[in-house]
């Protein structure tokens, strides 16, 4: 029997909600001065999970522990908000069980880095960089770079590197990956083989949802992994 070439299961995990994504609530960038106070000067990766996106993970723990396989390694990518989850998640299992999954920090998976304005207020990045909104109609949602930030396509290179150790090291077992948005994009574009028109912006509604599950399963006739379900919310 040929060995298999990925791993035999890909479940990738957003983490729960964050005090940014309170803070901005959905938008690009913050709606005014009261909206930033919670979270100004705060680092990307020093940002935490909120009490509603403890709860979150909570209870997506409790679904992962009683309809899913128990992950042979778990990989997240050293942020705040991705441990915090992570540890939110297992405590829906025993010691006996944590103790038998490998849990391992990749910097690769980070969320992507926003720029210079990671701070602004929508008025702010108007006035600093006017030229923004159309570079971005011209580029699109892949290649455009936020300033002093990075594009789509400069993470997907990353991500690329990622899933090359998980091809190569990983082969047959089951993973599971708690990451951000950005990421799991990147992780779509490669797995499933989008064009650059596909990976321009989520379509209405698939954008990616706090602690939404995604799972990859391992096909051997066509020996790649195969998308089994997109964003599942568990815990509303």
């Amino acid at each position: 029997m040929e060995a298999i070439k990925r791993p035999r299961q890909l479940v990738i995990i957003r983490h729960a909600e964050s005090a940014r994504n309170k803070a901005r609530q959905g938008n690009i960038y913050f709606a005014d001065d009261d909206a930033r106070a919670t979270v100004k000067g705060i680092p990307d990766h020093k940002i935490p999970i909120t009490p509603h996106g403890h709860d979150q993970a909570i209870t997506t723990g409790q679904y992962l522990h009683r309809y899913f396989d128990m992950p042979d390694y778990i990989y997240h990518s050293g942020y705040v908000r991705t441990i915090q989850t992570l540890d939110c998640i297992l405590e829906a299992y025993s010691w006996v069980e944590r103790d038998q999954i490998k849990i391992r920090m990749n910097p690769f998976i980070r969320e992507r880095d926003p720029g210079f304005a990671y701070d602004m207020t929508t008025q702010e990045a108007e006035m600093h960089f006017p030229y923004l909104k159309e570079y971005w109609q011209t580029f699109g949602g892949f290649f455009a770079r936020p300033p002093g930030g990075e594009s789509l396509a400069d993470v997907t290179e990353r991500v690329y590197t990622f899933l090359n150790m998980l091809f190569r090291d990983r082969a047959g077992q089951k993973v599971w990956i708690i990451v951000h948005g950005g990421i799991i994009k990147a992780l779509r574009f490669l797995l499933e083989r989008w064009t650059y028109d596909q990976s321009m912006k989520w379509l209405p509604g698939e954008s990616p949802e706090n602690c939404g599950v995604t799972t990859y399963e391992y096909n051997e006739s066509q020996e790649r992994l195969i998308l089994k379900a997109y964003n599942a919310i568990f815990w509303k």
